[in-house]
């Protein structure tokens, strides 16, 4: 169960997100050589991972704890696309610390795998051991974001949820 401050801040929930520990098994279920359709889905599922621990503080750091509509709503309202390109606007994540900035790496990252695993099914050739680089990365960039402090994540949401007006500069 999560406590009120893993809520409100992030903090790990002493371990893995749940869907990190299903990429892993997913390259474990076959005893000789995971099939091609799990190792694509253990990197979709790992994508999975970074979108919602991303969604889930927007909705912590913006509402607070708890799971009413207005948390649903901050929750539902991260877009994969344009998650993806504020975490490309390298100048504005440049006023983040450096954990924020490789979860936004790994992002970016693991989305394009992401569509490349769900999608080009033709010619896309996964192996399990950089499939397990990528779930290990995810975990690594949840992890350091997570630790990151309130304040930084909590400016790195509202980058992310919201269009930045072109006179605007984002907050240090």
């Amino acid at each position: 169960a999560l406590t009120r401050r893993s809520q409100v801040t992030g903090a790990n929930r002493g371990g893995p997100p749940a869907e990190i520990k299903t990429a892993r098994g997913l390259t474990k279920l076959s005893p000789r050589r995971p099939t091609q359709a799990n190792l694509r889905r253990a990197v979709s599922t790992a994508y999975y991972a970074m979108f919602h621990c991303l969604a889930a503080s927007a909705a912590n750091l913006l509402v607070g704890g708890g799971r009413g509509a207005a948390w649903h709503q901050v929750y539902r309202t991260l877009e994969h696309g344009k998650a993806k390109n504020a975490c490309q606007r390298h100048r504005a994540m440049q006023v983040f610390p450096a954990g924020i900035q490789d979860f936004a790496k790994a992002f970016v990252r693991l989305q394009t795998e992401r569509h490349r695993a769900d999608y080009a099914l033709e010619g896309s050739r996964y192996y399990k051991s950089d499939v397990i680089v990528e779930i290990d990365a995810a975990e690594r960039a949840i992890d350091q974001f997570e630790r990151a402090a309130v304040a930084a994540r909590r400016g790195f949401v509202v980058h992310v949820l919201f269009r930045q007006r072109p006179s605007q500069e984002v907050p240090r």
